[in-house]
């Protein structure tokens, strides 16, 4: 464990603010201050955190294309005695973000690995969301290539057999057409959360359906900032009985003038399901009546 006096020899997994330079802790800027060496995604924007806080430590490059080449020398610098924090340019090293490939030859090697919390983003954006926090999915990023993206979501919702929140990354110009998927796969009336530029002065929050948040941000000339979308998932099968398939396209005709058919078509994508499996269960609805 790490004292309150000098720090133990090991590596140190640093979080950083995630947009207001308050978000750090007190602890982070001992450690920062303290070792010797800071490991950063990218040396320019841990550069302007340092500088802000009067910290004079080296900095070397730690990030995704580099990561598995610079690892055996800091290993050895750590087996020499050294005290090596980590950090990301945002958050906690290791989420979406370098730093785990270096933690787990630590451990390997039997180094001492330290974990020092502060600001995650997408912890951050779930407990102001209002969507349900008790059980949770980190996805992270999803594919960036649209069929990839799509199939991805197709997965994850057949694998969701129970309702939890799932937390992505996106960035802000994939995030429109990443709504677009969210309503194929899931429905357009599956309920999402956008935080937008977390803890910075401009932070946002857009609660709603999917096709209401995805329209808000198409009115707008330009989506900027880092995002979180949080998908409060239902399992299919209890989004069905959330609402009946002769009911969808009665709030189809009426929301969007579609027929029955194009109706169909609709309820049909978003379920998952086949066309005609969604009119045999509408016959059935009907002949209950």
């Amino acid at each position: 464990m790490m004292d309150e006096g000098k720090l133990a020899p090991g590596l140190y997994l640093v979080a950083t603010p995630i947009g207001n330079l308050e978000d750090i802790t007190l602890r982070a800027l001992r450690v920062l201050r303290s070792a010797d060496r800071i490991a950063c995604e990218d040396t320019r924007q841990t550069q302007k955190l340092l500088n802000h806080f009067s910290i004079t430590t080296p900095t070397t490059s730690l990030h995704e294309h580099n990561e598995a080449a610079r690892t055996p020398e800091l290993l050895a610098a750590l087996q020499a005695g050294e005290r090596i924090a980590v950090v990301s340019d945002a958050g906690m090293p290791g989420i979406s973000d370098p730093g785990m490939h270096l933690a787990a030859a630590a451990l390997k090697a039997g180094i001492a690995v330290y974990p020092v919390p502060g600001a995650n983003a997408a912890l951050t954006a779930l407990v102001a969301s209002g969507a349900p926090a008790e059980r949770f999915l980190f996805f992270g990023f999803l594919p960036s290539k649209a069929g990839e993206r799509r199939t991805a979501l197709e997965r994850l919702r057949k694998q969701t057999a129970d309702r939890l929140t799932v937390i992505f990354y996106e960035a802000p110009h994939r995030i429109v057409e990443t709504l677009g998927d969210l309503a194929a796969v899931w429905g357009e009336e599956a309920q999402v959360v956008l935080a937008r530029e977390l803890t910075k002065v401009h932070e946002e929050f857009l609660r709603g359906t999917v096709a209401e948040v995805r329209a808000a941000l198409a009115e707008r000339d330009r989506v900027r900032g880092e995002m979180v979308l949080l998908l409060d998932a239902v399992p299919e099968a209890k989004a069905a009985v959330a609402e009946s398939v002769s009911e969808r396209v009665a709030a189809l005709a009426r929301e969007e003038g579609l027929d029955e058919r194009d109706a169909l078509k609709r309820i049909a994508r978003e379920r998952g399901i086949s066309k005609s499996d969604a009119y045999r269960e509408l016959q059935r609805e009907r002949g209950k009546r």
